[in-house]
């Protein structure tokens, strides 16, 4: 994978050229200190990667993922943890924290999409996993209806059934959380709870044991999920 890195700090220029070089599968093609003068070399040359900080002169990491939607994978990297949440609104393969291992690194790296497998796959599909969709048609009573799996807020079990949240509604399915979440495929679809899938990019906030979602949602964290959902999102 071709991959460039947007990082103004020395320091933490060398380490990640050293973690790129140790990997054979990643091919460095240019540094840059600021986003501004990567964007320019993006519009001619073809990248795989983006390893790419949050505070940057000029441009800032957050405000690059804002304006280019059409950036190929991006891993981030930066020492503060408060944009966290906010950057899986934009897809980032991973956010890596300040100092971060190779071990750390590594596990980042092996997020990103294979660029050698044709775009309607995903890394998943091609480890046995269902591929991510865009939309899904969800069997409610006697009707199928199409929905945008990014408007999903979260799916809680009862009893029965299983409770899909929309914004400004719900669908009834009888599928299981278990089934939910091989259908959708989708890297930010996580369980939090025995009862609860959640849309990590729905996330406004996390507090003690409870996720607050977008429209006013408040799901709970359980104990045994709690230290995969942190590791993941939260570190």
């Amino acid at each position: 994978m071709k991959c460039i890195i947007i990082e103004d700090q020395p320091p933490a220029q060398r380490i990640l050229k050293k973690y790129i070089d140790d990997i054979r599968s990643l091919e460095l093609k240019g540094t840059f200190s600021d986003a501004i003068q990567a964007m320019g070399y993006l519009k001619s040359e073809p990248i795989d990667l983006i390893f790419l900080d949050i505070h940057l002169p000029k441009m800032s990491g957050i405000d690059l993922l804002k304006t280019r939607a059409d950036l190929p994978p991006v891993i981030l990297t930066t020492a503060f943890t408060d944009y966290a949440l906010e950057s899986y609104e934009f897809n980032v393969v991973d956010y890596l924290l300040k100092p971060f291992s190779f071990q750390r690194f590594v596990k980042a790296v092996s997020k990103v999409p294979d660029p050698n497998i044709a775009p309607e796959q995903s890394s998943g599909e091609a480890q046995g996993l269902s591929p991510i969709r865009h939309e899904i048609f969800i069997k409610s009573g006697y009707e199928h209806i199409k929905v945008l799996v990014d408007d999903i807020i979260y799916i809680k079990s009862d009893a029965d059934y299983t409770e899909i949240f929309l914004p400004g509604k719900k669908l009834l399915s009888s599928e299981s959380l278990r089934n939910w979440l091989e259908k959708l495929g989708n890297q930010y679809f996580v369980r939090v709870h025995k009862s609860y899938v959640i849309n990590a990019g729905r996330i406004t906030k996390v507090m003690g044991n409870q996720i607050y979602m977008t429209s006013d949602a408040v799901v709970p964290i359980g104990r045994a999920f709690r230290d995969d959902f942190t590791e993941k999102f939260l570190r």
